[in-house]
């Protein structure tokens, strides 16, 4: 239980400052202006004069260094960053978390949200491309200093980039930066693309391995991390950091971004490689993770990411609130090795629940929003309806393993308790190196579909009573929990005219009776019912699975749900 516990209480912390730095879902304008200082004037003149004969992609390279990389140039190149973490992660891990002084460790969210980085020192100013890079300021909870890297990829050559005060405004902050002392590192980044740089940025790392992007909605929601590491297991969770990242200088008509992390632990070191393309419509991310156990890892997570979901259609135990809906995500899916679909709705459960969905080389799996009417959620604070959703694409052998499900319970919306990850089935051992690639789709809905029916909603209440006619006089004589399941697409729409559809359900415990099955017009599709009713006192998570068909012939991907019954005294209507 400990374990749990301080699960909840990392997740409802970095829950918090995600909420307190990002205003309505999205980083706030970065605003201001200062002079770039003699020594960085300097520094830039001896370094063009140091690129004379270079291409003009190169000279390029050499300005957006000069402006505001202001460290020595030293060598870089992936394949020693991966040979240097691998050697890190044979000796001892050493914690660089700093002592912030206490007017920035004291400071409000709005007073860090108040620091603005100025946009004329920005990474590739110079460059005057389609791309750009800007840095948060330490401060609060974010203790540990990230360093920054701008790297020629023609020459490798890398410049670091030095924490100053002069990169950034504190005007709005109240914050006394005369009070700011040393090279404190950043606390993270985030990218710009054209049209919009210094305006609205498009990706953002900040905090342990966290990050997260938006899609054609132009507003963040859950977020992902580079590992994960015994997230549900009987030992503390532990939240590997991102410590430096080097990024590689675009040429002017670039439109991706590529970037190289450092990533260490008490349990694990790991080199990254993310190439970043901010298309239109969403943002994909190629990943290229190298990864190594310091120690004996009980559970590692691969490609996780973290969601929050509060209520839903089926879920109405905590939406007390003017709001119908309240979600980051509402489900989980998978298209798993075998070629087979799950829909597998998430739930705001009363105590932790882990669910794990064993497979081999899984083909995708991620976490949707699957609705985006404004309707179904009333929200104009933080626009739950224009949410992305999260997709992991392997393209590499993942092997045997599993899906792990987190659930974590949560009274409102100010906390993750959504938590998704790949872990493989080999036990991890210390000295062990792994190696994942995989893309991430940031985008409205996932970039691939089953072309059989897909899940339209859930919806679950009172039951033991012919749908239409609930008693208006008094409940129903007997306990039961209905659930209505929609199935739309898959040409549904195009059945001949007296195709019996026939649902398939299975449940773990107690039973399933009456049947319905009602065509829904508004979706092109059908809604099935049924009453799960108990046969036992037990009140362990019922595990029902479904899908439709017709004769021998699948007509829809398989819907999974978890249901708690309530205890046997609470089985009963008023």
């Amino acid at each position: 239980m400990s374990s749990l516990l301080s699960v909840v209480g990392s997740l409802r912390s970095a829950r918090s400052r995600w909420r307190a730095i990002f205003c309505a879902g999205r980083t706030e304008l970065l605003r201001g202006f200062t002079l770039m200082n003699r020594r960085n004037l300097l520094k830039a003149s001896m370094a063009l004069a140091a690129y004379g004969s270079v291409s003009a992609s190169g000279l390029y390279a050499a300005r957006a260094l000069a402006a505001a990389a202001d460290g020595e140039i030293e060598h870089f190149d992936f394949a020693e960053l991966q040979a240097h973490a691998k050697k890190l992660a044979g000796k001892g891990y050493v914690s660089n978390k700093q002592v912030l002084p206490p007017v920035l460790a004291d400071m409000t969210p709005l007073q860090f949200n108040a620091i603005r980085y100025d946009p004329n020192h920005s990474l590739w100013k110079d460059v005057h491309g389609q791309l750009d890079v800007h840095f948060f300021h330490v401060g609060m909870g974010f203790k540990t200093p990230v360093r920054m890297y701008s790297v020629d990829p023609q020459n490798k050559q890398a410049r670091e980039v030095h924490f100053r005060h002069d990169l950034f405004n504190y005007e709005s902050s109240g914050i006394d930066k005369n009070l700011v002392k040393g090279d404190l590192g950043f606390a993270g980044f985030k990218l710009f693309k054209a049209p919009e740089i210094a305006i609205n940025d498009v990706v953002s790392f900040l905090g342990a391995s966290y990050f997260r992007a938006v899609d054609s909605n132009k507003q963040y929601g859950l977020s992902a991390r580079g590992l994960a590491i015994d997230s549900y297991a009987k030992r503390q969770e532990e939240f590997p950091d991102f410590t430096k990242f080097w990024f590689e200088t675009p040429d002017k008509n670039a439109t991706r971004f590529v970037v190289y992390a450092l990533l260490d632990s008490p349990s694990a070191t790991g080199a990254y490689r993310f190439d970043i393309d901010c298309q239109a419509g969403q943002v994909v991310m190629e990943i290229d993770a190298h990864i190594n156990a310091r120690t004996d890892i009980q559970q590692l997570g691969i490609s996780p990411m973290t969601s929050m979901f509060s209520c839903g259609t089926h879920e109405r135990r905590m939406c007390d609130t003017i709001h119908p809906q309240i979600h980051d995500s509402d489900r989980l899916s998978m298209w798993r090795g075998n070629g087979e679909w799950i829909c597998r709705p998430l739930n705001n459960p009363a105590k932790p629940q882990f669910s794990a969905f064993a497979d081999t080389d899984p083909k995708g799996f991620g976490l949707v929003q699957s609705d985006h009417e404004f309707s179904s959620y009333q929200d104009t604070v933080v626009w739950y309806s224009r949410r992305p959703s999260l997709w992991v694409e392997p393209i590499t052998a993942w092997g045997e393993g599993e899906v792990s499900l987190l659930e974590l319970p949560t009274t409102g919306e100010t906390m993750d308790n959504i938590v998704v990850f790949w872990t493989p089935k080999t036990p991890v051992k210390a000295g062990d190196s792994m190696n994942y690639g995989y893309k991430l789709f940031w985008s409205p809905l996932p970039p691939v579909s089953t072309p059989l029916a897909q899940v339209h909603a859930t919806r679950s209440g009172m039951g033991g009573f012919l749908e239409g006619w609930a008693p208006g006089e008094h409940y129903p004589k007997t306990w039961a929990r209905r659930f209505a399941v929609d199935f739309n697409g898959g040409g549904l729409d195009r059945l001949p005219e007296g195709t019996v559809i026939e649902p398939i359900v299975t449940v773990t415990h107690g039973k399933v009776q009456d049947f319905n099955i009602l065509v829904l017009p508004d979706i092109k599709g059908y809604r099935v019912t049924f009453d799960w009713v108990p046969d036992s006192d037990s009140v362990e998570p019922v595990e029902m699975r479904m899908f439709i068909r017709t004769g021998d012939r699948t007509l829809s991907e398989t819907w999974m749900y978890q249901y708690f019954p309530p205890a046997p005294d609470r089985r009963k209507y008023p």
